[in-house]
């Protein structure tokens, strides 16, 4: 049985689709994702996906991340026996030039597989990569963006197989609850739900269209934030953790320098740091929280951008760990706060809203703290509280958020968490 590869390549939520040509061997005509033979045996699958990739589409380690590799299936019928390896890649750029094994390309939703003449069982190879409630449930370098973001997906691919509103309802339950401390899912999942008109096909492109909005809405509060700090003439900004909106906000204003504390334990912080020497002109600093204060000032910082997982009605942020550390250094200096968020992260104001402070409660795990054999407990929150006294405005989708209107907003969200309890 031959061994071979399928390379789905994302961007933005869309997937690459190819269109085998006629100088395969196999499957001409049909709609795949990147695919070939694995030539060194299984083992040498991940190798080949890159390999793949490079040949057909032109992209690179420079262009992809892979996300995941997927458990194999096999596929049996008159082209042939094969052994399927999937992988999924996050793509950094749409640009891609095709070999002659490829008669067309396009970007789709990964719905859009299912209404397609593919090769065997492409849309079973999908779901062995894409999204699930545990990909929400275990992420702990992204932010609460990308997260959400992947919810959605995982809400349309299970409303895509289902048959019955019973079984939606279960998985939107579930990815409600697998990060209750990210607003931002459960609002979400939440809108969709209660918009929905109890169908899987309902479900499905309300989620598709939720996702794009919510992309939308992260790239517009990047702006928003990116425009303030240059209406104030902000040039050395702060930062910490793993938030693409940030990222996006800092590569649209091109600041002069920028400070990232490493975001410990699990040290994100240093991919942003990396990030940002490559894509931006900014001196670039890495410090650890403990000398944030002392490198605000050694550094002549003059703002601090950070994400949040969540905004509390009352105006409290929840972000990362660390980022109290930066709000009070940055009022001890004089130094402004912005948080750049979009207004989806405001936490309904019900009687579920406490599900927002339970962010507190997540742990990261002891042994990248300590794992020694001496009878010490851990205290590794992943999230902690950032009382709104140190916030001087939240950059949202739609301007700058006071607190007043955060609490307007979190009424409103509580109204969409009622398909759950009608």
């Amino acid at each position: 049985m031959a061994h071979v590869v399928t390379c789905f390549v994302r961007e933005r939520g869309q997937i690459l689709l190819t269109r085998r040509s006629d100088a395969v061997g196999t499957y001409r005509g049909h709609w795949a994702g990147v695919s070939g033979y694995v030539e060194g045996g299984p083992a040498a699958a991940e190798r080949d996906a890159w390999r793949e990739l490079r040949e057909e589409t032109g992209l690179t380690r420079e262009d992809l991340e892979l996300v995941r590799a997927g458990d194999s299936l096999t596929v049996d019928d008159e082209e042939g026996s094969f052994t399927v390896h999937p992988f999924l890649f996050e793509s950094d750029t749409r640009e891609v030039r095709t070999n002659e094994e490829l008669a067309a390309v396009e970007w789709v939703d990964p719905t859009a597989i299912r209404s397609r003449r593919t090769v065997p069982r492409l849309w079973d190879t999908w779901r062995r990569v894409g999204p699930t409630v545990e990909t929400v449930r275990s992420d702990r370098t992204h932010g609460s963006a990308w997260i959400a973001a992947r919810a959605l997906e995982a809400l349309r691919d299970a409303a895509a197989d289902a048959d019955e509103w019973a079984t939606i309802a279960a998985v939107a339950r579930d990815l409600r609850d697998a990060r209750s401390g990210m607003a931002a899912v459960r609002n979400r999942v939440n809108r969709v739900m209660s918009a929905a008109s109890r169908s899987p096909d309902s479900v499905v492109k309300r989620a598709i269209s939720a996702r794009d909005a919510a992309l939308d809405a992260d790239s517009d509060a990047a702006q928003t934030a990116a425009d303030r700090l240059r209406a104030d003439g902000a040039t050395r900004v702060a930062t910490l953790s793993r938030s693409g909106t940030v990222r996006e906000a800092l590569e649209t204003c091109d600041p002069e320098a920028v400070v990232v504390a490493e975001s410990r334990p699990e040290r994100e912080g240093i991919e942003v740091a990396e990030w940002a020497a490559d894509a931006t002109n900014s001196d670039v600093t890495v410090t650890t929280e403990a000398a944030l204060p002392s490198a605000l000032a050694a550094r002549d910082v003059d703002a601090a951008l950070v994400g949040a997982d969540a905004v509390l009605p009352d105006g409290t942020v929840v972000n990362k760990t660390g980022t109290r550390v930066l709000g009070l250094a940055a009022q001890a200096q004089g130094v402004p706060v912005f948080v750049v968020s979009a207004r989806d992260k405001v936490v309904a104001a019900d009687s579920d809203s406490e599900t927002g402070r339970s962010a507190t409660t997540e742990q990261s795990r002891p042994e990248s703290v300590y794992d020694g054999d001496a009878d010490v407990e851990v205290h590794a929150p992943t999230f902690e509280f950032v009382p709104g006294e140190l916030v001087d405005g939240i950059a949202t989708e739609g301007g700058f958020l006071h607190r007043e209107e955060v609490s307007q907003i979190a009424e409103r969200y509580a109204a969409d968490a009622q398909w759950a309890v009608e």
